[in-house]
């Protein structure tokens, strides 16, 4: 069975307000009202919290101590070590943010212990150890005469483990953030965010995170003691967190904003040889979240993946020594490629297994080879998990083992929580853990066919059927090809960093065509060829005076469409070709569109020509009158659409009205009611809106400034008769409902000169029809 194809979703847009767009030009340089469109509706409303989500300098983080008692353990824990000359074991993880974790720590308390003498470190094998804490370890470390183990991005759930190291002597401080145990375990402390309530800043803090605000109490406490500054741990910060994936709200956007900031500094002032190694050869520039995600992050987890172990990971952030950076960042590259390529070679084996498989009736995808390699199953999980819209578990199973054992990773989709879902079958389980997203998991091989029949049953019961989630793709904006380049990516930019809650904005071109399509496989640093696909095009459409460049990574070029088309994708920038490009999400033909329409979306063609000087003949519907609020412009289109039907083409032919001060238009309004009142005629509201230009709220509030001076508006069905009263005529000074009205025109004529400037796309994705 071949992956279905996603429906493409495009959620109902709400307007933003006139104060919000304001409020948010004041933070921003050049124009913002797709920015503005995009941050309302992600619902980043609130304009006292803007400054601070767009600048980190503006944002006030928490304090490490609203942990509360659980940090003043573990700082009071460190400080009797300290005090006493103790054997301090840092117990990281082998994946981007363990790693990065373990690396802050290194770093940070290094500053209050001597590190190697008094400070080591244990980065757990991938293929021998797995996650967390093991008896193995912990026996070691005792024979070191350790007397305190501090674990990262680990630890929350090895109730056994931490047993064992109270038996043996060793106390234990938890820094982790994955799913807590039902009962704390027998800890000196556990800093983990699940126990905050979900709306803190410090909730989605991921494992990097949560080392270094224990890292920040602790410069805290003792302030005399550090000789780093503590904002030089922070580039490591943003690599570990956003390679995480974790929700990047409240503190953990704050860090990667900040860490960013330090992590592009390693290019031009490298103080980690290792980073601006890692940099140069992954061709980034370190700005941006991509940067790491696609960049830096890959190359670490690979390490692990390939090599089982990733210690050598931590000398590559930390050490000074440019040369050997140089070894390990080579060393690390080597590993990506060869990942690329094995990531490649398990996921066409898993497609060829679902090939034969009927899937509707499978709820979760549960497979199983003893020729697919462990360290990549969790990213091919991933992919075929949104391809399929199923929670999918890949298993390498050891069939020489006693007893037979069966490893591997799960990935979940939208909506479903993995952690619970693998909970639930706990008792036929060797040992897992995770989060709602991901999870690692072993069981013995006579337990597979139980555990798969088990766990599908119970996603059938959750879902109440059997069969997949339709996996939908978000679209966020309409755009044309002229539109991408500089000033689009510079607005985009200001969304940055994102990730979960707050993702990457993707893009639909309606209508477009591919050109100058040609793939190739990727090379490693050696030269090999790696057998990873990347397609390249330029894409085009009727507004385009070039094509635009662009990637669609893992596909061959003969995946392109032929003729016109439909597309989504992402704008980014390629640093090492100093261009801008998009990277295609997913593509359908002409055929494929008529099949399957954009869910939320009308079938109508909106053309921009208010620049045009001249209109050709024929032409479709004119809007020629400059709109002054979103209810005008879909007053019109309502009004067109009653007349084409179901499709169709509008344009849009209006330019920015001559500036008139709010004063002429109340005076000109006035000339109005005096000429009714002398005459005594009764004309219809609209012409008095269409000759001052006003909408009709606005209007009205104009009827009431008049009513200050003396006149009494009588209103019947849509016209109007204004008479003046005998009452004599005061100063119009200090009359509120005037000032009302000039407020209202002063806003009407900001959002003339709005309309005149929005794009095409923007007015396209906001008006409901």
């Amino acid at each position: 069975m071949s992956a279905p194809p996603k429906i493409w979703h495009y959620s109902p847009i709400e307007t933003p307000p006139a104060e919000f767009v304001r409020s948010l030009q004041k933070h921003t340089d050049g124009r913002c009202e797709r920015l503005a469109v995009l941050l309302w509706n992600r619902n980043i409303r609130d304009l006292e919290k803007l400054p601070g989500f767009l600048d980190p300098q503006q944002y006030r983080s928490a304090d490490p101590f609203e942990f509360a008692g659980e940090m003043q353990r573990a700082v009071r824990r460190l400080t009797e070590a300290r005090s006493r000359n103790e054997q301090v074991a840092i117990w990281g993880d082998f994946d981007a943010d363990g790693v990065t974790a373990t690396s802050v720590l290194w770093e940070g308390l290094g500053q209050f212990f001597e590190r190697d003498r008094q400070l080591s470190y244990i980065v757990p094998n991938r293929f021998t150890d797995s996650h967390g804490l093991n008896r193995r370890g912990i026996q070691r470390l005792a024979e070191e005469n350790v007397n305190l183990i501090v674990t990262c991005d680990t630890g929350s759930t090895n109730l056994e483990e931490i047993q064992l190291a109270a038996e043996l002597g060793i106390d234990v401080i938890v820094t982790d953030h994955h799913t807590l145990p039902e009962r704390r375990p027998p800890v000196e402390a556990i800093v983990n965010p699940r126990n905050l309530p979900e709306t803190h800043p410090l909730y989605h803090l991921s494992g990097v995170a949560v080392a270094y605000k224990l890292v920040q109490a602790l410069y805290q406490t003792l302030p005399e003691v550090p000789q780093q500054p503590l904002e030089d741990l922070l580039d490591l910060v943003a690599i570990g967190l956003i390679a995480d994936l974790v929700e990047l709200s409240g503190d953990c956007r704050y860090l990667a904003q900040m860490g960013l900031k330090k992590l592009q500094q390693q290019l031009t002032h490298p103080t980690r040889p290792g980073v601006a190694e890692l940099l140069n050869r992954c061709k980034r520039s370190g700005d941006r979240p991509s940067d790491v995600s696609f960049g830096i992050g890959p190359r670490i987890n690979a390490v692990s993946r390939i090599h089982g172990d990733a210690s050598f990971c931590v000398e590559l952030l930390t050490s000074r020594d440019e040369k050997r950076c140089k070894a390990l960042a080579h060393k690390a590259e080597l590993a990506n490629a060869r990942r690329q390529e094995l990531q490649r070679r398990v996921n066409h084996s898993v497609r060829a297994k679902l090939a034969q498989l009927d899937l509707s009736t499978t709820s979760v995808i549960v497979l199983s080879d003893p020729q697919w390699e462990v360290g990549v199953l969790g990213l091919v999980a991933g992919q075929i998990a949104q391809d399929y819209s199923r929670p999918t578990i890949l298993l390498c199973t050891d069939l020489v083992g006693d007893p037979p054992m069966a490893r591997g990773s799960a990935r979940s989709i939208d909506r479903i929580d993995l952690y619970r879902l693998v909970k639930s079958q706990e008792h036929l389980l060797h040992r897992f853990g995770g989060h709602p997203f991901a999870a690692g998991l072993s069981l013995p091989v006579s337990n597979l066919d139980l555990f798969a029949e088990a766990i599908n049953r119970e996603l059938a019961q959750q879902l109440g059927r059997t069969g997949g989630v339709a996996s939908q793709l978000h679209i966020d904006l309409t755009v044309t090809v002229a539109e991408l380049g500089r000033d689009l990516f510079k607005e985009l930019k200001h969304l940055e960093p994102c990730g979960m809650g707050n993702p990457v904005p993707q893009l639909l071109i309606r209508d477009c065509w591919f050109e100058e399509v040609w793939n190739k496989n990727l090379r490693d640093s050696t030269g090999k060829t790696v057998k990873y696909i990347q397609t390249f095009f330029k894409i085009w459409d009727e507004t385009a005076e070039s094509g635009f460049h662009g990637v669609w990574w893992g596909h061959y070029q003969d995946e392109i469409p032929k003729g016109r088309c439909d597309a989504v994708v992402v704008l980014d920038v390629n640093t090492y070709e100093k261009r801008y490009e998009v990277r295609l999400i997913d593509v359908r033909s002409a055929l494929e569109r008529q099949a399957a329409e954009i869910v939320g979306k009308p079938k109508f063609r909106l053309l921009d020509w208010r620049v045009k000087s001249e209109i050709p003949q024929p032409h479709p519907p004119l809007l020629e009158t400059c709109p002054s609020s979103w209810e005008q412009l879909e007053r019109w289109f309502r009004q067109v659409r009653q007349e084409l039907g179901a499709t169709g083409e509008l344009a849009l032919a209006y330019s920015e009205p001559e500036p008139v001060s709010p004063e002429e238009i109340f005076m000109e309004l006035l000339g109005v009611a005096k000429y009714l009142n002398r005459t005594g005629k009764r004309v219809e509201i609209y012409k008095i809106r269409d000759k001052l230009a006003l909408s009709d709220r606005t209007l009205s509030l104009g009827f009431l400034a008049l009513q200050e001076l003396g006149f009494q508006t009588q209103l019947r069905q849509d016209t109007v008769q204004i008479k003046h009263s005998q009452v004599l005529e005061k100063n119009s000074e200090d009359k509120p409902s005037i000032d009302r009205f000039l407020e209202a025109v002063c806003e009407e004529q900001f959002r003339c000169s709005y309309f005149t400037k929005a794009s095409i796309s923007t007015i396209r994705d906001v008006v409901t029809f």
